[in-house]
């Protein structure tokens, strides 16, 4: 399993959270464990995917998110668990 935290955090509006899943179900990207929340009216979402079966490279799914953000009004980024761990560290 290759595990990578993606990080969604914009103004709410309609169908971000569908768009952003729609591009992991097209590309093989399972959804491990998903959180949101909405504060007033700022959606912060982040996802821990599994990428295992994903056919992209990591550079290329993490530039083609950012880009479907910039589309949507949102940011999108993605770490790779190991890195995530490593800068969170206590």
């Amino acid at each position: 399993m290759k595990r990578t935290i993606i990080t969604v955090v914009g103004k709410d509006t309609v169908g971000i959270i569908a768009k952003v899943c729609t591009y992991l179900a097209q590309n093989g990207i399972n959804i491990l464990d998903i959180s949101q929340t909405i504060v007033q009216g700022y959606l912060n979402m982040m996802m821990i995917v599994d990428i295992g079966a994903m056919s992209k490279q990591f550079g290329d799914m993490a530039d083609e998110l950012a880009a479907l953000g910039e589309e949507i009004g949102v940011i999108i980024k993605c770490q790779k668990e190991e890195i995530f761990d490593k800068m969170h560290r206590i």
